[in-house]
């Protein structure tokens, strides 16, 4: 028993060495420290408004939205359902228009009671300035109300520390096949 808990000893005492080296540099290993805003060369914080179109195609053979669980059979709202996208953004709202980006992330009806999906999406820019950059959107997205806003939580190159909402409201929709083109107005500060 007591070389047991010598070999427990010495394996706590190894490893506490290898995980926690000594090496007398206080400052080597920082969670967390202030620093000096100039120091990231972000330049002066923009506020920015772009208008594109969501095409969200559920039917034909090249579709860009794929349901990847199906809701219960006993749902009336679709609840549990989740799509996965990588839907075209337009300058326009015909398909035909000019792509601006993509539409890439999920949405899941996540409401027992309305058509309610909750959105996450990452905007993918492949355009002028804003080419290879991105912001992200959150939220909670009532599909028959007029306008929904959802929050713009983040991004990176251009929109670096993005923060913001979107409006999105329907341009059209197909009954028959499940296809939508969304209008959005997005409104992002940004450096």
């Amino acid at each position: 028993m007591a070389k047991i808990i010598l070999q427990i000893f010495t394996i706590s005492i190894f490893l506490s060495l290898v995980a926690f080296p000594a090496t007398g540099e206080e400052d080597t290993y920082i969670f967390g420290k202030s620093i000096n805003k100039k120091s990231t060369r972000l330049k002066k914080e923009k506020f920015s408004h772009f208008r594109f179109y969501w095409h969200d195609i559920v039917s034909g053979s090249k579709p860009t939205s794929m349901m990847i669980i199906p809701p219960p059979k006993n749902t009336t709202t679709g609840f549990g359902q989740m799509n996965m996208i990588d839907n075209a953004l337009t300058l326009g709202p015909e398909l035909s228009s000019k792509i601006v980006g993509r539409a890439q992330g999920f949405y899941g009806a996540a409401s027992l009671n309305d058509v309610g999906l909750m959105m996450v999406m990452n905007f993918a820019f492949i355009e002028g300035k804003s080419n290879g950059s991105t912001f992200t959107i959150l939220g909670r997205n009532l599909v028959f109300e007029k306008v929904r806003e959802m929050a713009v939580i983040g991004g990176s190159g251009l929109f670096r520390f993005a923060r913001g909402y979107v409006e999105a409201s329907t341009h059209s929709w197909d009954f028959k096949t499940g296809d939508a083109t969304v209008q959005y107005d997005a409104y992002v500060l940004h450096y």
